[in-house]
Formats: structure tokens, C-alpha cells, sequence
């Protein structure tokens, strides 16, 4: 399977509540859509379709968002964490005298 197309694990915590019937749209699934045709005497695509399809592009959007800003959050924690301790080290050996 191609990385693109593999399902990311849901994130922890906060997540956004969904059922477990729902998957979440794969890139291939957004690309390859097709929506079927209007009745007859009308011209385009029906409507409710689309804004469905849409909707359900947003949830997933929404929910990458949401995991990207969560990743974002941890990374600036582990950074000031390791400057702290960066900072505690070399405050020790200061204090030891070396250089």
C-alpha cells in the first residue's frame, strides 16, 4: 500500500467524536470522486451530493488541523524541555569550573 493512501492513527485526547462506522477519505478517494449527473431537465451535479462530499472532506480537514496543531504543541514542549536541561547542564559544569 502507498504510504499517501495509509489511514493515519487517530489522534489521543481531544479528538473529535466519530463514530466507528466512519472512515475517514483516503487521498485517492478525494481524487477519483465522481458525482452523477442532475435528473433529467436539469443542467450539473446534484447539489446534495456535493455539499455532502464536502462536509465530509471538511470533518477530515478538521481533524488533520487539529492533529498538526497537537503535534506542534509537543514539539515546542520538547524543545523548551530540552533547553532547559541544556541550560541545567551547562550551568553545572560552570559551576565545576570546566570549560
Amino acid at each position: 500500500m502507498n504510504v499517501s493512501n495509509q489511514r493515519p492513527e487517530p489522534p489521543r485526547g481531544g479528538a473529535t467524536y466519530r463514530s466507528a462506522a466512519y472512515t475517514g477519505l483516503l487521498p485517492w478517494q478525494v481524487r477519483e470522486r465522481r458525482f452523477p449527473p442532475t435528473g433529467l431537465g436539469r443542467r450539473g451535479l446534484n447539489p446534495d451530493d456535493v455539499y455532502a462530499f464536502l462536509d465530509r472532506v471538511a470533518v477530515d480537514m478538521a481533524a488533520v488541523y487539529a492533529a498538526l496543531a497537537e503535534s506542534r504543541l509537543e514539539t515546542a514542549r520538547i524543545k523548551a524541555g530540552l533547553r532547559r536541561r541544556q541550560a541545567d547542564h551547562a550551568g553545572t559544569r560552570n559551576e565545576r569550573g570546566q570549560a
